[in-house]
């Protein structure tokens, strides 16, 4: 399933894949892989800062993860084009979500705070129980 928010001409579409041979349930460790693809609809460029994401388990708990750019990169991205990147996330649940922003930078210097689509980590070793 592939995710997407749309803020200020920008568009970030998330594609996340639980990661099977990398997990390990027995130790209560569970992977995702997730492909971002950020595309810039707008008249202006924009340069990609900083990344803030909430990463939440099955539990509630939440973990923040905030940094300079993405996989080491903070990508200019002019009108018309786009940046793809792959990252991963793990848990100690076989459920979750995350969700976050993105802090751009345009070309006047302006802060731009771009959405991340919320979007759900889900492995097959998630038992749903009706009461």
């Amino acid at each position: 399933m592939i995710y997407h928010a749309s803020t200020n001409g920008l568009i970030v579409k998330v594609r996340p894949e639980f990661m099977e041979a990398q997990s390990d349930p027995d130790e209560n460790l569970y992977i995702w892989s997730y492909h971002v693809r950020i595309e810039n609809e707008g008249e202006i460029t924009v340069q990609l800062r900083e990344r803030h994401w909430e990463i939440t388990d099955s539990y509630g708990q939440t973990r923040r993860v905030d940094g300079e750019g993405v996989v080491g990169m903070q990508p200019i991205i002019t009108p018309g084009d786009f940046f793809e990147y792959n990252s991963a996330a793990s848990l100690k649940t076989p459920s979750g979500f995350m969700n976050g922003h993105y802090d751009f930078e345009d070309e006047d210097g302006n802060e731009l705070k771009i959405k991340i689509p919320g979007f759900s980590l889900d492995s097959h070793y998630q038992t749903v129980v009706l009461q």
